[in-house]
């Protein structure tokens, strides 16, 4: 991705020129992907719907209502009739509900704004309603027509995302069914999909095939409110996930956190309980489950690209929530467990025991690459799920109770041959070219080209700017996993009957063993290979190339070593220097990449901007290794950032110095909500005494 400058908010009729006799779903300007940061949405996975603030779509962009990874709706407007709308500020409620509120002028001479217009826009698990309230202070008699107008669609994710694809597409859009009658129009996407838009005023047709038009007559014969509603409704049988209930977990614990602000004297405590209690009811919204199992639950990775099951987000976002959400650990081990990798695919980067990357019901187009729609290509979502399976059973025998200890062991149990599979894969993999490190390369040719959180094809850089090639050993998929073959060794080891195959082989009882000693040579190997030296003294690389030497760009990858027990406590003290040098510490937090070097850029995606999670992610290992005030110093950082965010932080912001700019500046194009941004709020709680 890269930044561009924003298109206008309100495009021009570009249909003229689009194929397929499309409406005007694509600015002629639009070559980048869409930005979001200027925009407002409701969110309930797998639905989700992007407006300007004053809570118009106009086709361009990601505006529209989405249904999984379709764009069900790309334009909505409302023009009052003998009269005129002037936005005020918009209100969000919550994930799933915001309020866009008018002024509503008609005309009469009125100074004041007598009459106000509400719009309240909820998403649920099946669509979106919106509520539209007329309130009058005046005692005349008072009137107001609405017209509504919708314009229907079947555009891709993949499209939405990258309109180089969009301006590619030679399909018309699907026409609308109007029944008068019922209030109710119809319209197919996708191969198996449709929806419905129902209201309880007049509808009709337009002149387009792809728009519905409502006629909105709002009365009031003095001071009241009077409302009328319409909503939009999608069935998909194709998606692969499905919303569950709301987690009465995560709104008790959002409820606690909105008390605790409403008490708090405290400035910091109060601003750390809005930024949870906001996370929270984030998270809730971003949660789904599989079709098969309704205990199969874990967090989208983020809206709007990325509202689908992601193994790394996942895992990530599950483990910094688990102190607040346990529950979601062993949902999401349970759904990944249960589509671990069986076979070996390089179309799809699957291999046995190998926990997958991604899952779409199309795939994922991107121009000249595409991903299948169950992907594999990741290095770092095995062992930490292999982690994630620890933290979990550590968090619940440490209830201390005899039953909560055998709860916690059946339920390792249960995932053994998971557990069994994953551990293997990790010794293969790592011994696959005889050199003991975890690495990757895209061997089908159109898949990722780097496979570790940072998965844009520029973000592995030398000091001097230039990109890595070959097979890439990431930095901290090393002390991933260091810290998950000791820890799968101790859960083998805690099961009573041990760890077995599918036939109780003498190799799987062996397998802690050869993990133990498999961990002991890494650490060696890691500190023979890994270590660099610049001005500024000793820093840990960010990867090994394909040729085995050291790619020596400064970045954040090794703050991911703390607390995994790779680094010595003293390798671990000068990491943390490293990491609050000015170079790597922006004052909210850090950056991908350090400013010394050539490639830098506050705006790269991952090459100079600051992602929430990463800092979320440094600040508990630095908890874990014992470096408490530095973690608050990140902490304090993130808090700030979040201020400038309205307590929603961002899946990443620009990497430009605290004393420089304020607020944050965004990442145009960043998801928000995103699950692992939102799960740092429960680290950051815990950093300041606050959770």
């Amino acid at each position: 991705m890269t930044a561009q400058q924003p298109s206008p908010a309100t495009p021009p009729d570009a249909s003229a020129s689009l194929p397929g006799g499309l409406p005007p779903s694509i600015h002629p300007l639009e070559f980048h992907q869409p930005f979001v940061h200027d925009l407002t949405g409701v969110f309930n996975a797998p639905v989700q719907a992007w407006s300007l603030p004053d809570g118009s779509m106009h086709g361009s962009g990601a505006h529209g209502i989405y249904a999984g990874d379709t764009r069900i709706v790309s334009r909505l407007t409302v023009e009052a009739l003998g009269g005129q709308l002037s936005p005020l500020p918009v209100q969000v409620v919550s994930a799933r509900e915001v309020v866009h509120t008018d002024a509503v002028s008609l005309l009469d001479g009125t100074v004041d704004p007598l009459l106000l217009l509400r719009r309240a826009r909820r998403a649920d698990t099946d669509g979106v309603t919106e509520t539209l309230t007329l309130t009058s202070a005046d005692p005349r008699p008072r009137a107001l027509s609405l017209r509504v107008r919708l314009g229907v669609d079947d555009t891709s994710m993949s499209a939405v995302k990258d309109p180089r694809i969009l301006i590619q597409r030679t399909s018309p859009l699907p026409s609308v069914t109007v029944d008068t009658a019922s209030g109710t129009a119809r319209w197919v996407f996708g191969p198996r999909a449709h929806a419905a838009l129902r209201t309880d005023v007049p509808m009709s047709a337009t002149d387009s095939p792809w728009e519905i038009e409502l006629s909105v007559e709002l009365h009031l014969d003095g001071p009241g409110s009077v409302e009328a509603s319409w909503r939009l409704e999608a069935q998909d049988p194709s998606l692969p996930f499905a919303a569950p209930a709301p987690s009465a977990v995560l709104g008790a614990a959002a409820e606690r956190a909105r008390a605790a602000s409403r008490g708090a004297d405290d400035p910091e405590r109060r601003a750390v309980a809005d930024l949870v209690a906001r996370s929270l009811g984030d998270l809730d919204a971003l949660r789904l489950r599989t079709h098969e199992h309704a205990d199969e639950v874990f967090y989208a990775a983020g809206a709007p690209w990325f509202f689908t099951l992601f193994g790394r987000d996942a895992l990530i976002a599950a483990s910094l929530a688990l102190p607040v959400d346990p529950e979601i650990a062993w949902g999401t081990l349970r759904t990944l467990g249960a589509r671990q990798g069986r076979v070996r695919d390089p179309e799809t980067a699957e291999q046995p025991g190998k926990i997958l990357h991604e899952v779409r019901a199309e795939g994922m187009d991107m121009v000249d690459s595409h991903l299948p729609p169950v992907y594999y290509g990741t290095i770092d979502a095995t062992p930490l799920w292999i982690e994630l399976l620890h933290e979990a059973w550590s968090a619940e025998t440490a209830a201390g109770s005899d039953e909560a200890t055998r709860r916690a062991a059946a339920r390792v149990r249960v995932l053994r041959p998971q557990l069994e599979g994953a551990a293997t894969w990790l010794l293969e993999h790592a011994d696959a070219d005889r050199d003991g490190f975890l690495e990757y390369i895209d061997e089908s040719g159109h898949g990722l080209t780097n496979q570790g959180w940072k998965d844009s094809g520029d973000s592995v850089r030398r000091a001097d700017g230039s990109l890595a090639e070959g097979s890439i050993a990431l930095a901290e998929v090393q002390g991933y996993a260091y810290a998950a073959a000791l820890h799968a060794a101790e859960l083998f080891e805690g099961l009573d009957d041990g760890p077995r195959g599918s036939a109780g082989t003498d190799e799987t009882a062996a397998l802690p063993a050869r993990l133990r000693l498999w961990a002991a040579e890494l650490r060696e190997r890691f500190r023979a290979a890994f270590w660099c030296t610049d001005e500024l003294g000793p820093y840990v690389a960010l990867a090994l190339d394909g040729s085995k030497r050291p790619v020596d760009g400064v970045a954040s990858n090794m703050g991911h070593l703390l607390g995994t027990g790779l680094l010595d406590a003293e390798e671990e003290a000068v990491v943390v220097r490293r990491l609050l040098h000015p170079s790597m510490f922006s004052g909210y937090g850090i950056r991908t990449l350090s400013t010394t070097n050539a490639a830098y850029w506050p705006l790269r995606y991952h090459g100079g901007s600051v992602w929430t999670h990463d800092t979320g992610y440094i600040l508990r290992g630095m908890l874990r290794a014992g470096f408490r005030d530095e973690a608050q110093v990140l902490a304090r950082g993130l808090l700030r950032a979040s201020e400038g965010f309205d307590r929603r932080m961002p899946e990443l912001f620009g990497g430009q110095a605290a004393d420089e700019v304020w607020p944050p500046v965004p990442y145009p194009a960043s998801c928000r909500p995103q699950a692992w941004a939102a799960a740092t709020a429960v680290t950051v709680a815990q950093a300041l005494d606050a959770l």
